[in-house]
């Protein structure tokens, strides 16, 4: 058995993709326009063969999409646990927990997923001004 991919529905497309590659750094892997259903299937990973996050895109969906709390979240190791929460600070991205212990920290995708990064390796030493940041709303 492999694990292949997670599905997330979004609503606004554009905006899941800027969050997706250039604040989280995943690559599309592959991408399906269904005109006929109108709906587009896109697959993003860290790298080609890894397991991916499908993105589907309803194009004429009203639909308000909720998230049960049976769904947790979707984890990546980062390289610098610093580095990926101040790039995704700069593109405006709200860090619910700041990684104060220098190990973990969350946020949440435009469509109100929660995103967990996990340092490699050991947990850097803790700084400001991760340290003196407050947790906020829930992940």
């Amino acid at each position: 058995m492999k694990f292949l991919h997670s599905m997330i529905r979004v609503k606004d497309l554009d905006a899941s993709l800027n969050f997706y590659q250039n604040g989280l750094g995943l690559k599309i892997t592959r991408r399906k326009d269904y005109p006929n259903g109108k709906f587009s299937l896109i697959y993003l990973a860290t790298e080609e063969g890894e397991p991916e996050v499908e993105l589907t895109h309803n194009w004429d969906n009203t639909e308000s999409y909720s998230n049960g709390r049976n769904f947790g979240h979707l984890a990546f190791a980062v390289d610098n646990i610093y580095e990926s929460c101040q790039k995704l600070v700069d593109m405006g991205v709200e860090i619910l927990r700041p990684p104060k212990d220098g190990y973990m920290a969350f946020v949440k995708c435009p469509d109100n997923i929660s995103i967990e990064f996990l340092q490699k390796g050991e947990a850097l030493k803790p700084i400001a001004p991760w340290i003196d940041m407050p947790n906020v709303g829930e992940w």
